[in-house]
């Protein structure tokens, strides 16, 4: 599988960075994702990290970098916008590098501010397979070198064949993202969905825990949650463990470490029940997972 990264950034209203692709792209149209993207060995390196920072910077305009002393409009102060955003579509279209903007404005990519939020296996059968390692970041913690923290922007990066990659940007409150999604008006792939549930159970549906939701998120990212490797496979149609009542026609079940018919206990479920649609989107997403994140995973 080929190794990428993507970051579910959260801004101090408890709001996640979303962005929707191309719906003319070959895989995954028109879905909302976390930005991200495939490492790139000659501008990251070995690091998923840094194609995290770098990947959501060209996709959303958001970087996520501190300046340094030796940064040409000051320790403190953040290039213009207009300098960001030339840089930005310089990177995508392979004129310069990400760590030789960084290096030129004088700024250092905060990896160290990125939490682990579960990795993401494609299942086999699957003709395109990626790796994705999936992290967090608080917008509070990280010294963002630009303005876009809430709402919507559109985006009109472009790619080499002269489409987009990413049509719009917006910062939205897990809750009601799977709320649209619920109500039709956006699709998730299921690493995406998982990983908003998780948030949304967490943050609820207010501001009056804030403080106490993120301490909860940073203690799940930093223990055996943020590690987990998630390998989702088919469950054949006569496993026992799934009841052909409880499943619909046009609906597959996708099982995860540690659920019952993947070696867990007795009546553990980690799955999801997937209604697919043409083109592998999906239009149902049911998460199933009735095990404490915190302390159930080894």
């Amino acid at each position: 599988p080929r190794p990428s990264a993507s970051i579910a950034v959260i801004n101090a209203r408890n709001e996640v960075l979303l962005v929707q692709r191309n719906p003319k792209t070959r895989s995954f149209a028109g879905v909302h994702v976390f930005p991200g993207g495939n490492l790139d060995p000659a501008q990251d390196g070995d690091s998923l990290a840094m194609t995290a920072i770098r990947e959501t910077f060209e996709e959303s305009g958001l970087l996520l970098a501190s300046p340094t002393n030796s940064a040409p409009s000051g320790p403190s102060t953040s290039p213009p916008a207009s300098v960001l955003e030339e840089a930005r579509r310089a990177i995508h279209a392979q004129r310069t590098s990400f760590s030789d903007f960084l290096a030129k404005e004088g700024l250092r990519a905060d990896v160290d501010a990125l939490l682990p939020f579960t990795e993401w296996v494609t299942p086999v059968e699957q003709p395109r397979r990626f790796r994705t390692k999936f992290f967090l970041a608080f917008l509070p913690s990280v010294s963002s070198s630009t303005t876009f923290t809430a709402g919507d922007k559109q985006e009109q990066i472009p790619t080499p064949d002269g489409g987009q990659e990413v049509i719009s940007a917006r910062f939205v409150r897990p809750a009601d993202a799977l709320a649209e999604f619920e109500a039709g008006r956006i699709s998730f792939m299921p690493p995406q969905f998982y990983i908003l549930t998780t948030l949304a159970g967490i943050f609820g549906g207010g501001d009056a825990q804030a403080v106490d939701a993120r301490s909860k998120i940073e203690r799940l990212a930093r223990g055996p949650f943020g590690r987990m490797a998630i390998n989702p496979r088919r469950l054949n149609a006569n496993d026992a463990s799934h009841p052909k009542s409880s499943v619909e026609e046009g609906e597959t079940v996708l099982t995860y470490e540690g659920d019952e018919a993947r070696g867990g206990p007795r009546g553990r479920r980690h799955r999801a029940v997937v209604r697919f649609a043409k083109g592998g989107n999906t239009t149902r997403i049911r998460l199933e997972r009735n095990f404490d994140i915190f302390e159930g995973i080894d």
